[in-house]
């Protein structure tokens, strides 16, 4: 019998991010009793996100300041907390199960833990995950599908986002990488993933990934681009990770696939739109596309299902004809994220109704 502290682990994290949600299987507290001993359920229940030191946690959990911080030093490089260090200070917060605990095994992930976490997923996971999407992660476009005229504002462009941030570092992708370990992978490539700032250098200190300059980092994502990616930072305009996502293997984008009106999940300013006139119903476009947006007509045209298209830019940018562009959306439906990812996490919690 499970340890009942696994389940009031459960109902903490439920409360964080995108949550954590009960199943009928009990697959979460397997997915729980595979990374926490109970001696760390403990210890993370006497957390929240808020960073604190090991000194004023100590007091709380009736350890010594050296053996709080050594205890909590090792969840960290366990990926079970974050860690924050500003000269010979380190402070430790609770973490969300994405983006988090499940990012934070990139470096320990194995077939059991990624089955296990496919299974959650498809029982109750991506549930949660199309319905906190738009609060979780946005889309913007591929830099060079915007036409010249159309107005993109500095949080919108993937490239300023990186320009900005100290460190950027760059990490494998965990659902692809999850993906590949239970054979269910596509084969875009898997180091995609940008981790920006104190998140860039929590994955530094714990050899998650490794630290890239601007001109490395343009190469990639022009490169994941290529490779039909969706490039996808956090909802806010300071975003601490930047995902480069396949409709395929990466949990956010293959729930928002499944959906039958994907636009309506997701925080997204653009959409595509085809000019028949010089459309040549080649079907390219059918290929890049992730959430199925486009179908050719009778008249073998090209043409977009608004309801499902995302506004990413990769149909545009392979387009033979140049027959599809990116519109913005009007003032009335074009939106504005939230200033910090402080900001974004108590919108998705108020959402949710856990605050």
């Amino acid at each position: 019998m499970s340890n009942p502290i696994f389940r009031t682990l459960q109902e903490r994290l439920d409360q964080y991010s995108m949550g954590f949600p009960k199943t009928e299987s009990g697959i979460e507290i397997k997915i729980l009793e595979k990374l926490f001993s109970i001696d760390d359920a403990k210890m993370f229940l006497q957390l929240s996100p808020m960073l604190e030191t090991p000194d004023k946690v100590s007091s709380r959990v009736g350890k010594s300041p050296e053996e709080t911080s050594g205890i909590l030093a090792d969840m960290a490089q366990r990926g079970l907390l974050f860690s924050l260090k500003k000269g010979d200070l380190i402070r430790y917060g609770a973490i969300p199960f994405v983006h988090g605990l499940f990012e934070f095994q990139i470096n320990k992930m194995d077939r059991e833990l990624a089955a296990m976490v496919r299974q959650y997923m498809d029982e109750e996971f991506k549930d949660a995950l199309s319905s906190s999407l738009a609060d979780f992660l946005r889309v913007i476009p591929v830099h060079k599908s915007l036409e010249t005229r159309t107005q993109v504002a500095a949080y919108e462009d993937a490239i300023q986002i990186l320009e900005k941030s100290d460190p950027i570092v760059i990490s494998d992708c965990s659902c692809r990488k999850s993906a590949r370990l239970i054979g269910n992978a596509c084969e875009k490539p898997i180091e995609v993933c940008f981790m920006l700032g104190s998140m860039g250098q929590y994955y530094l200190d714990h050899d998650m990934g490794r630290k890239i300059d601007i001109k490395e980092a343009g190469e990639i994502l022009t490169m994941a681009h290529d490779a039909g990616l969706i490039t996808q930072p956090a909802t806010s305009q300071n975003p601490s990770g930047m995902c480069n996502c396949c409709g395929d293997c990466c949990g956010p984008l293959t729930s928002l696939k499944g959906h039958p009106k994907p636009a309506e999940l997701v925080f997204s300013n653009h959409y595509a739109r085809v000019d028949e006139a010089l459309c040549t119903g080649c079907e390219t476009c059918l290929e890049r596309c992730q959430m199925d947006a486009i179908f050719i007509n009778e008249d073998v045209h090209a043409v977009v299902n608004r309801d499902r298209c995302i506004g990413c830019g990769l149909c545009v940018t392979t387009c033979p004809t140049e027959a599809i562009v990116l519109e913005q959306k009007d003032e009335q439906t074009y939106q504005v994220p939230p200033k910090s990812s402080l900001e974004q996490m108590m919108t998705m919690a108020q959402k949710r109704g856990v605050i």
